[in-house]
């Protein structure tokens, strides 16, 4: 993929393996930017590497009043990304210092389960609960519902 930061070990490179801890997310270049799909059909998060402006961040689908609570309480971390933005997505920068692993996790789930099919979030929610499940791969390890960050 293009871009200087979604080298190995990147903020974006984590993004990446958050989304695609997802069942049948597929990444495609979207625009010129790594783009993440759930069920390889519809967009849930779209990284923007210096997309008209000096910042590396990316742009996530959220629910209603998620981009508002985010941009009001820490502008520094989140904005409105444009194209996306008068539908909810909310921006989330990558280069600021101490992000917030926990929070990004979140939004990237918050994505992935708004835009999954009603089928695959079912899915994903039985086999998170598995016995078996966290023993199959680091991606597949869940707490408490969650991606988990082992690995990552």
């Amino acid at each position: 993929m293009p871009g200087r930061h979604t080298r190995r070990g990147s903020a974006l490179d984590r993004v990446r393996a958050l989304c695609l801890a997802f069942p049948e997310t597929q990444e495609r270049l979207s625009h010129g930017e790594p783009a993440w799909f759930a069920g390889g059909k519809r967009l849930f998060v779209v990284a923007a590497d210096h997309h008209h402006d000096s910042r590396v961040a990316f742009w996530a689908a959220a629910p209603e009043g998620v981009q508002e609570s985010c941009t009001e309480s820490d502008p520094r971390r989140y904005f409105r990304p444009p194209y996306v933005g008068p539908r909810g997505w909310v921006g989330v920068y990558l280069d600021v210092p101490d992000l917030e692993w926990d929070r990004v996790e979140e939004i990237v789930e918050d994505a992935w389960r708004l835009i999954a099919s009603p089928r695959l979030v079912a899915s994903w929610e039985g086999a998170s609960t598995a016995p078996s499940a966290s023993t199959a791969s680091p991606a597949a390890d869940r707490t408490a519902g969650r991606v988990s960050r082992q690995g990552l």
